[in-house]
C-alpha cells in the first residue's frame, strides 16, 4: 500500500477542520474516521499489481555513445483497469529515460512502454527491477509491487580511431607494393621473381633463374604474411586512472564498417580511464594487422585472466573484440607480471609479436615486468605501449607562482621516471611508444608498420 499526495492533502484540510470545529475531538474522530473510509475504497477498487505479466524486448548490443531502445510490454490479466505510474529502475550509468511513466492498462489489455537508454560507460547495463503503483478511484491510496523484468543491455567501446584506419591501410598497401605510384615495399618474404633493371640490389639476384632464363633475375620481397600479433591488456590498478578527454560518438550516430564501428565526430566529456584508451589502440592494430593478413589474438590479464579472444577470423575479430572488451574494469590490485607472461608463454609457443598495453610507470615496472622481461623478449618480438597524461606535460610547463614551481618539479620528475623505464627497455630490444590519449592508437598503428617493412615480424 502507497499513500498519495492527496492524501497528505486531505488530511491537512482536515485538520484546519478539527481546528475550526466546535468540538475538536468529536470533529477529529469524524475526520479520521472519513479518511480511513476513503482509503479502504482505494484500496478495494484499486487494479491488482501482483498478477500483472511483463515482458521486454529491443536492443542488447549497443555501442558507447549511441543510444539503445528497450520495450517493456505491461499485460493485465486481472479483472479490474490498472491506472497508476510504473518506474522502470535501471543503473544511473544506463541514461535510461523515462524513469517514471504513466500507465492505464484496461483488464485482459496490455501496453506498451519503450525505455531509451544513453549509456556513459562501457560494460552490461541490466534493468533493476519494476515498481507499479496502481492508484483508487479517489486518487488518496494505492497498490503497490514490485516485478522482475530482465534485461541486459552490453555497452561496446565506440573505436573512436576507426578514423585513423583509412591512411594507415594505404600506407600497408605501399608496404606490399600494391599502389600503383610507388615502388615495391621491402620484406623478407618471397613474393616473385622479375627482370633485374638498373638501380636494383645484386644482392637479390637470384642465380639459379638467371641461369635458366639466361638472363638477370632478382627476388622481390613482401611483407611478411600470416604472422601472429598477440595483444596484451594489462587490467591492473595502473589502468584505471583517468587521462586526457574522453570523445564520446553523439548519441544517434549511424553505425558503420558492418555496424561494429563508431563514427568519427564526438563529444568531449571527462576523461577515460588509461584502460579505455589502451582499448581504442588495440582496436585499430587488430583492424589493421587483420586486413594485413595476421593472426590477431587478445588477451586480458591482471591477476586471472580477464578476456581471451584466441582464433578468431578476420571478419569476425572486430565483433569478438569489442565483446570481450566491454564487460571489462580495471581492477584495484597490482598486476601480476610473472603470472602474465606465463599466460602469454602458454599460448604463444612459436614466436610472434606480443604487444603489451600498460603503463609506463616506475615503480610498478621495476616491480613487476622488469624482472620478467628477459624471459618474455627472449622468446617474442615485444612492444610495450603507454598511454601518457597530457596533464603531467602541462604541469611541468607552469611556472606563474611557487605552488605551480613545485607543481612542475613534481611533474618533471615524473617525466624522467617515464623516460628511464622507456631507455631500459629500449636497451633490452623491446620496442616502446610512449603517447598522449589521442596518439597512442596511430603511434601503436605506425609501429606495427615500421615493424612489418623492417622485416622482423
Amino acid at each position: 500500500m502507497a499513500l498519495t499526495g492527496r492524501a497528505g492533502l486531505v488530511a491537512a484540510l482536515g485538520i484546519v477542520l478539527v481546528m475550526l470545529a466546535p468540538q475538536p475531538g468529536a470533529a477529529l474522530a469524524g475526520v479520521c474516521l472519513l479518511l480511513a473510509a476513503a482509503i479502504v475504497i482505494d484500496l478495494t477498487f484499486a487494479g491488482a499489481v501482483r498478477p500483472l505479466r511483463l515482458h521486454r524486448s529491443g536492443d542488447t548490443l549497443v555501442r558507447l555513445g549511441q543510444r539503445a531502445t528497450v520495450e517493456l510490454v505491461v499485460e493485465n490479466p486481472g479483472s479490474r483497469r490498472v491506472r497508476g505510474v510504473l518506474r522502470d529502475a535501471w543503473p544511473p550509468s544506463a541514461g535510461a529515460t523515462p524513469r517514471v511513466a504513466r500507465i492505464d492498462v484496461p483488464k485482459g489489455e496490455r501496453r506498451r512502454i519503450v525505455v531509451t537508454l544513453d549509456p556513459t560507460r562501457r560494460g552490461d547495463r541490466s534493468s533493476v527491477a519494476v515498481t507499479v503503483r496502481s492508484l483508487g478511484p479517489l486518487g488518496l491510496a494505492a497498490r503497490q509491487g514490485g516485478h522482475r523484468a530482465p534485461w541486459t543491455v552490453r555497452v561496446l567501446p565506440p573505436f573512436l580511431s576507426r578514423k585513423h584506419l583509412p591512411s594507415r591501410l594505404a600506407r600497408l598497401r605501399e608496404l606490399d607494393g600494391q599502389h600503383p605510384a610507388l615502388v615495391r615495399g621491402q620484406g623478407t618474404e618471397f613474393d616473385s621473381l622479375r627482370e633485374y633493371v638498373v638501380g636494383d640490389d645484386v644482392r637479390s639476384i637470384d642465380w639459379r633463374a638467371t641461369a635458366r632464363r639466361h638472363d638477370v633475375v632478382v627476388r622481390t620481397w613482401r611483407p611478411e604474411r600470416d604472422r601472429r600479433v598477440l595483444i596484451v591488456l594489462d587490467t591492473g590498478r595502473t589502468s584505471a586512472g583517468r587521462v586526457g578527454d574522453a570523445p564520446i560518438p553523439m548519441a544517434g550516430a549511424t553505425p558503420g564498417g558492418g555496424g561494429l564501428l563508431a563514427r568519427p565526430d564526438a563529444r568531449p566529456v571527462p576523461g577515460w580511464p588509461r584502460l579505455d584508451w589502451s582499448m581504442d589502440a588495440a582496436l585499430l592494430l587488430a583492424a589493421l594487422a587483420a586486413r594485413a593478413g595476421d593472426q590477431v589474438d587478445f588477451l586480458a590479464y591482471d591477476r586471472a585472466v580477464r578476456a581471451w579472444v584466441g582464433g578468431a577470423s578476420r571478419t569476425e575479430l572486430l565483433s569478438s573484440l569489442v565483446n570481450a572488451m566491454a564487460p571489462i574494469e580495471a581492477e584495484l590490485v597490482e598486476a601480476d607480471a610473472q603470472g602474465m607472461v606465463a599466460a602469454v608463454l602458454s599460448r604463444a609457443r612459436r614466436r610472434c609479436l606480443v604487444v603489451l598495453l600498460t603503463d609506463l610507470n616506475g615503480a610498478a615496472m621495476d616491480e613487476g615486468l622488469m624482472p620478467v622481461l628477459p624471459q618474455l623478449a627472449s622468446r617474442h618480438l615485444l612492444l610495450v605501449a603507454g598511454v601518457s597524461d597530457p596533464r603531467v606535460a602541462a604541469m611541468a610547463a607552469r611556472r606563474g607562482s611557487a605552488e605551480e614551481v613545485y607543481d612542475a618539479a613534481a611533474a618533471e620528475h615524473a617525466q624522467l621516471e617515464r623516460r628511464r623505464i622507456t631507455a631500459r627497455l629500449r636497451r633490452a630490444g623491446v620496442e616502446v611508444v610512449d603517447a598522449p590519449p589521442e596518439d597512442i592508437a596511430p603511434a601503436l598503428a605506425d609501429a606495427y608498420l615500421a615493424l612489418k617493412a623492417a622485416g622482423r615480424l
